[in-house]
């Protein structure tokens, strides 16, 4: 296993992410199978594996009692855990202590290694920053009381939340937790938190590494484009490949849900084999057909704002547009939705098609933002 320095302490590269666990529902993520989660702790534990990511939401509030129940096996030595503040949902923000408590509680530890704000977008990076919820102080207290070890945030907005929430809180921040893979490097613009993470030295956790299982099986033709960079390699191995290529990832969850899987990502991670500049420049261009295969051509030029007599700002709508059609779905575009103002939505635009006059792509955007309130379930 490969293991990485973090402060004083040594991090298995692979972390064992818990949101999707082995279970016995049919259609849905619950109950949890926690005889054969058991097993896979067991394996990841004997093969290196020392850090385990729960929160608060995953498996319906299951995730943290099941992962708690099986470490707690275990000396408290042998694994570092993290959970995060559910943040996400903004009727927790003035339950920070409640919460925490109930966390300890269902994991069944006296402290966490590692504690997140889940999940700062656009809509709860305010409240979060607001002191009156007190969230900030009630974490560093728990922090200097020894029931924190490090404090840190995932966070799923713009680069500009990110800088944002930086901006306030960057000095207490000791790792932020991404959305990064080679599709997203440059389809989210991952590439660009990247950047601003090293600069300030804040070490990088990832998630999605896989986007959810998507670039673990691709079409028969990607997969050939791949297989032709490192024929010995398999296709979810080469994901891993590139981010072990980029500076200051210390952390790579994998939210892995059989042993099958548990046992081919430990694998990949006993060494360390980065891409070479040619081999990050074809998988890039692969990652990018990929996209513009399936999305709309905006290329952020902005002469249709100009034009737009609602003042939609029509690029940031259709790259939400082209994230929610490209991965199907999905709760990124929503979130990001749900944060703007009602007349600054999709279902805003009244189809006058004055931005389409302008545009150089000759872009259909108002079937675009038709198609996406729909797809929103806007009126």
């Amino acid at each position: 296993m490969i293991y990485k320095k973090f402060q004083n302490i040594e991090l298995s590269n692979l972390g064992l992410g818990t949101m999707r666990l082995p279970n016995k529902g049919i259609n849905g993520d619950t109950p949890i199978d926690e005889e054969e989660t058991a097993k896979m702790v067991e394996y990841a534990i004997n093969n290196g594996v020392n850090y385990f990511d729960t929160a608060w939401g995953y498996h319906n509030g299951e995730s943290e009692t099941v992962i708690g129940k099986i470490l707690s096996k275990y000396p408290r030595d042998k694994f570092y855990l993290a959970t995060k503040f559910p943040g996400y949902d903004l009727s927790n923000m003035d339950k920070v202590e409640e919460i925490f408590e109930k966390q300890l509680e269902k994991c069944k530890v006296d402290y966490f290694d590692f504690y997140l704000f889940h999940n700062v977008y656009e809509k709860n990076v305010d409240p979060y920053l607001d002191e009156k919820h007190g969230i900030l102080k009630y974490l560093l207290k728990q922090k200097e009381n020894g029931r924190i070890k490090h404090l840190g945030f995932s966070c799923h907005g713009s680069l500009d939340v990110m800088k944002k929430f930086l901006n306030a809180y960057g000095k207490y921040m000791e790792f932020c937790q991404i959305q990064l893979n080679y599709l997203d490097y440059d389809f989210q613009d991952a590439k660009a938190k990247v950047e601003l993470l090293n600069e300030l030295n804040i070490p990088i956790w990832v998630m999605e590494p896989l986007r959810g299982g998507k670039l673990a099986k691709l079409t028969d033709e990607q997969e050939k484009e791949l297989k032709e960079l490192r024929p010995n390699e398999t296709i979810p191995a080469l994901a891993f490949r590139f981010l072990q290529s980029i500076p200051g990832v210390t952390m790579v969850l994998s939210g892995m849900s059989s042993m099958e899987q548990l046992k081919e990502n430990i694998e990949t991670f006993n060494e360390e084999k980065p891409l070479n500049d040619n081999e990050m420049k074809i998988l890039l261009h692969i990652a990018n057909k990929m996209v513009n295969n399936k999305v709309l051509p905006c290329t952020a030029c902005r002469y249709c704002t100009s034009h737009c007599p609602m003042k939609l700002d029509i690029p940031k709508l259709l790259a939400l547009y082209n994230e929610h059609t490209f991965t199907g779905g999905g709760f990124i575009a929503p979130m990001a939705i749900s944060a703007l103002p009602e007349d600054k939505r999709p279902s805003a635009c009244i189809g006058c098609r004055s931005c389409e006059a302008v545009c150089p792509q000759q872009i259909k955007i108002s079937e675009a933002m038709a198609d996406f309130a729909n797809k929103l379930g806007e009126k």
